[in-house]
């Protein structure tokens, strides 16, 4: 197990999650392809399964390696996928997303702070939202997972600011910004060609994007729940 073949595995299916999930072949992951018969155990201590550290270690590697792109993509779980796959997803995204009047109002607001400044680890993004606080956890959850849903930002590396390291992110036309280029254009025809050889009809990762494409949003719509939860939960308003 080693970061060249980890890359060459990413590069073979397109999409791998990291750990599996309750030990499922399906979807396909790094544990899967290296550990086929070997069940993944998450205990710790002196009787834990050291892959399971290593390859922690090896997606930490990965993460801001640039020959592989790093998201939390699937379920919101660590997903790699291929720069060639990355770049056809992007491309199908970007023929049906014509502006940020499209994303709920905390993602935009996450977005324009990734796009000034990339990466940032959680708790600066944050911070620099006003999101910080049990009570806007859900809102930053949701506004992030909306971002990465549309390949509008990645994971990238990690970011020591408090007793454990925090997970960057960043906008996807600054971090990888070749790709960005290269998506746009690129022919929606021949994206479409490789997200159906990748992502085949029926599988899982096919049905989660699928699913993520029927979720979104109504193009303008900003809801007024939304807009309500947020003015509820603010100290101002209490």
């Amino acid at each position: 197990m080693n970061q060249k073949s980890a890359v060459t595995k990413i590069n073979n299916n397109g999409v791998l999650l990291v750990f599996s999930i309750n030990n499922q072949k399906e979807p396909a992951s790094l544990w899967s392809e290296f550990f086929p018969r070997s069940k993944m155990r998450w205990e710790w201590d002196e009787t834990g399964d050291n892959r399971v550290g290593e390859l922690w270690g090896l997606m930490k590697r990965l993460s801001d390696s640039r020959q592989v792109v790093y998201s939390k993509w699937y379920q919101g779980r660590a997903t790699f996928f291929s720069r060639k796959l990355f770049v056809a997803l992007l491309c199908l995204e970007q023929q049906n997303f014509e502006s940020t009047a499209e994303l709920s109002r905390n993602a935009r607001d996450l977005l324009e702070c990734l796009e000034s400044d990339s990466p940032l680890s959680t708790k600066q993004l944050k911070k620099l939202t006003d999101l910080r606080g049990k009570d806007n956890e859900k809102f930053y959850n949701r506004g992030m997972k909306q971002l990465f849903s549309k390949f509008l930002i990645v994971a990238f590396g990690e970011v020591d600011d408090g007793a454990f390291p925090s997970l960057a992110v960043g906008a996807t036309k600054h971090l990888y910004e070749d790709l960005w280029l290269e998506a746009q254009s690129m022919q929606p025809e021949a994206a479409q060609i490789l997200v159906d050889r990748y992502l085949p009809a029926g599988s899982l990762f096919r049905k989660y994007l699928d699913k993520q494409r029927e979720l979104a949003p109504n193009k303008g719509k900003d809801t007024l729940k939304d807009t309500l939860n947020v003015i509820a939960s603010s100290k101002e308003f209490r």
